[in-house]
């Protein structure tokens, strides 16, 4: 113990004497005055006249010309705390401008690499891959056996499509009769159809009759789309080569009872401008057909369906129609199968 603290002792001796000297030597250190350094007397700095410097002098930097400055006019220096209060006013946008934008790049870097010719071809392939493609479907909405009254007969409406997403090539047909009075009513129409908007086509062609007393053909021009609240409605009008002028209103709507189960209830309205005796229309709304079909989906593409449809004529279609012996409405009980392909 006694060599221990000798030891301790030792070392404090020892670091006591490195440090006194150090101390008394700071202590003994007189202030330093700037004031006597020279060339720095209180207030001026010799070394550095700002008076005597050109570029300086009389509060004016010859160097430094703001008039050229953007909104720095000679002797003004308002314009740039204008523009700073503007620009700090509008949250830092500036104002919308008013010239043309660059053209599209026609140069591709590739063509550098790679033939041109090819390097064409193969942009051209990307762009109908990606929305130039041709696609086409056919559909039979109504294609059914009817039961009215003890007899049978059929009814079918459908159309077919081929063309891109603007224009295409469009084909309907439609009609229905007895299996042993015939045909009662037969249509094909060839149209024209052009997109006008997501939503709505535009369509004009030709309509043959195969089934009427004159067999004639019309001028069709009309409308086809998907209306607001998922409607699919069209309109067309027909104008004879006899002058006869029809019209036609259609609209049904899928409502989905589930995933497979749907109901469609459906409407089709026929009107003409004038009395026609010899084919038996009269004037304003000839006949009207409501429907409602409930349909079970297979697939998509097939899917059987049953219902009820009312079909009546109206005004002097229906008094034509009674002179012949004929009758003027028919409630039948439906059952068919819709096709899409």
């Amino acid at each position: 113990m006694k060599a221990d603290a000798m030891k301790l002792m030792s070392a404090m001796l020892c670091a006591a004497f490195i440090v006194t000297p150090f101390a008394t030597h700071a202590q003994s250190m007189p202030a330093m005055d700037h004031s006597s350094m020279p060339d720095m007397a209180p207030g001026s700095i010799k070394g550095m006249d700002h008076s005597s410097m050109p570029e300086m002098s009389s509060g004016s930097m010859q160097g430094m010309d703001h008039s050229a400055m953007p909104g720095m006019k000679p002797g003004s220096a308002s314009a740039p705390a204008a523009a700073s209060t503007t620009s700090a006013g509008s949250g830092g946008a500036l104002p919308a401008g008013s010239a043309p934008p660059p053209p599209v790049p026609a140069d591709y870097y590739a063509d550098h690499i790679y033939d041109k010719s090819q390097m064409e071809r193969a942009r051209a392939a990307m762009m109908n891959e990606q929305g130039g493609q041709q696609f086409y479907q056919v559909m039979l909405n109504l294609n059914e056996i009817q039961l009215y009254r003890g007899q049978a007969g059929y009814r079918w409406d459908g159309q077919a499509w081929f063309g891109g997403d603007i224009n295409r090539l469009t084909l309907k047909s439609e009609g229905g009769g007895g299996f042993r009075e015939g045909f009662d009513n037969a249509e094909v129409q060839a149209l024209y159809s052009r997109a006008i908007d997501p939503y709505f086509n535009l369509q004009g062609g030709v309509r043959q009759d195969l089934a009427s007393r004159l067999y004639q053909t019309y001028g069709a021009f009309g409308f086809e789309g998907l209306a607001p609240y998922w409607f699919e409605v069209s309109g067309t009008m027909f104008v004879s080569t006899r002058g006869n002028v029809l019209g036609r209103l259609e609209g049904y709507y899928d409502q989905n009872i589930t995933q497979r189960l749907i109901l469609q209830p459906r409407v089709e309205l026929n009107f003409a401008a004038q009395n026609n005796y010899e084919d038996e229309t009269g004037a304003g709304l000839t006949n009207a057909e409501l429907g409602l079909r409930l349909r079970y989906e297979i697939t998509r593409e097939i899917a059987p369906y049953i219902g009820v449809s009312y079909d009546t004529k109206v005004g002097q279609t229906a008094a034509f129609a009674s002179q012949d012996g004929k009758a003027t409405s028919n409630l039948s009980f439906v059952a068919g199968v819709r096709l899409w392909f």
